[in-house]
């Protein structure tokens, strides 16, 4: 029987698919883009409330994975929608449910481009959930980051360093940016309020 990415172990994900870092392309806007677009042709508007690019392939000045993150807002009733992830699955995307967690609400995750004999086409990550989740701060995240350089070298520099840490472990490298991210995002609320 064929292995597919669900029957991938933590280890194999890790092995598969290292932390490597590359110097921003600014052709991954163009990218997000046609895919935006493939999105809202297949899914449509009345379910797509908004997309957004975000990540660090959306912040200008850092090196990132060579990723295409993408934010999707979706109504709340459409939250793990059967016939909404088949239209994903038709546009080449598996399907993985985010549980709960700490401040954070449930909420789905799609991937595309990862293979599991480890080749790489372009990969692209999708969160997706309502607009009242958290995660949706990240793209104030990006916002700062963009127009603000000498946070973003920080940024920067701290993911270089936890990529020659944490190659092959993904989910140290990510957890080792959460300090960073939460800092960044009471930043912007002290310079909100």
């Amino acid at each position: 029987m064929k292995r597919t990415l669900y029957d991938l172990t933590k280890e194999d994900w890790n092995t598969l698919f290292p932390i490597e870092l590359v110097d921003h392309d600014p052709e991954w806007k163009n990218i997000y883009e046609n895919e935006k677009n493939r999105i809202i042709a297949k899914v449509g508007k009345e379910k797509i409330l908004r997309i957004e690019h975000f990540g660090s392939s959306s912040i200008a000045s850092i090196k990132s994975k060579p990723y295409i993150d993408l934010m999707i807002e979706i109504p709340e009733e459409l939250l793990f929608n059967e016939k909404l992830i088949e239209e994903f699955t038709a546009l080449g995307y598996s399907h993985f449910k985010v549980p709960a967690r700490e401040n954070i609400a449930e909420y789905s995750t799609f991937g595309k481009g990862y293979n599991v004999d480890g080749k790489k086409e372009q990969i692209f990550h999708i969160h997706m959930c309502p607009k009242d989740n958290v995660m949706w701060k990240q793209i104030d995240f990006r916002d700062y980051l963009n127009a603000n350089s000498k946070r973003a070298q920080e940024y920067e520099n701290l993911k270089l360093e936890l990529a020659s840490k944490f190659k092959n472990d993904r989910g140290s490298y990510v957890l080792g940016k959460t300090d960073f991210v939460n800092e960044t995002l009471d930043i912007i609320s002290n310079t909100n309020t």
